[in-house]
């Protein structure tokens, strides 16, 4: 099960002063809008999203359809299918996509810990 592009999502308090720190660390923004609160960086392969007022916890964002590039796969395994997996597995969904759709749609799961982990297919 290939679950696509990893990186980690950061609720921020101030979203120029993180975007000013993570570039401090090499980042460099590879997408998102300051105005609307959210920016994507990047330093080689590793991905953070930084995003203020939007949610409340950080989130292990993982995203099928991508590489880590951020760039469309040809080829991908769907969240549905991944989604049919991972209750095959006995995982339990917090939010499940909708299995009659198609195209863009994500699913939320906690792991033992509380983390939030969230499967976002762009496409």
């Amino acid at each position: 099960m290939n679950l696509g592009a990893f990186s980690v999502s950061l609720n921020v308090k101030d979203i120029h002063a993180s975007k000013e720190f993570y570039e401090n660390l090499g980042f460099e923004t590879m997408g998102g809008n300051i105005e609307q609160n959210w920016l994507i960086l990047r330093n080689g392969s590793t991905v953070i999203g930084l995003f203020q007022g939007m949610f409340k916890d950080n989130i292990l964002t993982f995203n099928p359809g991508w590489g880590q590039d951020a760039k469309n796969l040809d080829e991908f395994e769907d969240v549905r299918e991944i989604q049919k997996i991972l209750k095959e597995n006995g995982l339990k969904l917090d939010k499940e996509a909708d299995d009659a759709t198609t195209g863009p749609e994500h699913i939320l799961l906690k792991d033992p810990d509380g983390n939030v982990i969230m499967l976002d297919q762009h496409r």
